[in-house]
């Protein structure tokens, strides 16, 4: 088994690199890894429907598609994530989400942590959640990879995630909301992160005899970052690919009630209706017509407002506040 050292904290690097290694390396291989902060949605799920839009900009966290299914999750320095890649010798070993956290498990036992694995992919401590996991199959090798929450900001945890649930409706995977807590608190002898990243590392190594220490050398390096040039980093990728779905907002402004509505497939705008009691001076029907086909992103839409007479449309109502009602 190669253990792979890296210490990139670039989530668009880190979600590449598990791709690359899955696809183009033939050994087992064993990966610890953290991100700075970044929200990591499943790959069925509507990147939109899962993100508190407001909070993530203004903290620019980085949000990231990954390639296992699942629900979404927030990453800090504070949370260690864990991935294995093995080659699968049977039908029957291609998804074990307990197979691939025991290891885990029993270090947490050996440093006096009562961890258990419940549900369908979880780790638990006191009936509180540490780790959740997600696997992905590429031919016959399996790619399974946790969170192990250490000492992440649980605050943040909740409000990166927070989204009011009656804005979509989508035939998208839902995020089921867990009470989580960190591994630290519940240590007997404290640790950092990095210490307790050794002690994984060192219990996977000694478990395994023909285990080796591997660093990314510069043609993989190349790879990878050729890989976040065209996937990882692009809209397409991360909000495009969302399944198709409705979105219905109402917000009250100095200009009067604005309710939008939009129907919206492949992260690209279909339909969209404006309700309201705001007055306006040209037909409202054409500042459809100008939203309609492009992108639900942010950007996209500001760069098509500031092109028209916007005021004559919606009086005393901002595009600042506009765009606010279509996220």
């Amino acid at each position: 088994m190669l253990c792979i050292k890296n210490n990139n904290t670039n989530p668009y690097f880190n979600l590449a690199a598990e791709e690359y290694v899955l696809r183009n390396f033939t050994e087992d291989c064993f990966m610890l890894w953290r991100n700075h902060p970044s929200i990591i949605v499943g790959k069925h799920q509507n990147t939109l429907a899962e993100i508190n839009v407001d909070y993530v900009k203004e903290k620019q966290i980085d949000v990231v598609r990954r390639l296992s299914g699942g629900g979404a999750v927030f990453h800090d320095l504070g949370n260690l994530n864990f991935t294995f890649i093995k080659n699968a010798k049977n039908e029957g070993s291609l998804v074990d989400f307990k197979r691939y956290v025991e290891p885990i498990i029993e270090v947490l036992h050996n440093l006096g942590i009562n961890a258990k694995f419940e549900g369908r992919n979880d780790i638990m401590i006191d009936g509180k959640k540490i780790s959740g996991n997600a696997e992905h199959v590429f031919k016959r090798r399996v790619l399974h990879h946790g969170t192990l929450l250490f000492s992440s900001e649980i605050t943040d945890i909740s409000k990166a995630l927070r989204v009011n649930p009656l804005k979509y409706q989508d035939k998208g995977v839902k995020s089921v909301r867990s009470r989580v807590t960190n591994i630290g608190d519940h240590l007997p002898q404290k640790m950092t992160v990095r210490e307790f990243q050794d002690e994984i590392l060192k219990f996977i190594m000694n478990s395994d005899q023909a285990a080796d220490l591997y660093e990314y050398t510069p043609e993989d390096i190349k790879e990878i970052d050729k890989l976040v040039k065209e996937k990882y980093s692009t809209w397409d990728w991360n909000f495009g690919y969302s399944p198709k779905y409705e979105f219905e907002k109402m917000i009250k402004t100095n200009g009067g009630n604005l309710e939008i509505r939009m129907n919206i497939e492949k992260g690209i705008i279909q339909n969209v209706r404006i309700f309201g009691d705001f007055f306006n001076e040209l037909d409202i029907s054409y500042l459809e017509n100008c939203i309609r086909g492009q992108k639900h992103e942010e950007s996209a839409i500001r760069d098509t407002l500031i092109k028209i007479p916007f005021k004559k449309y919606l009086h005393n109502i901002s595009i600042d506040e506009f765009i606010t009602a279509m996220f």
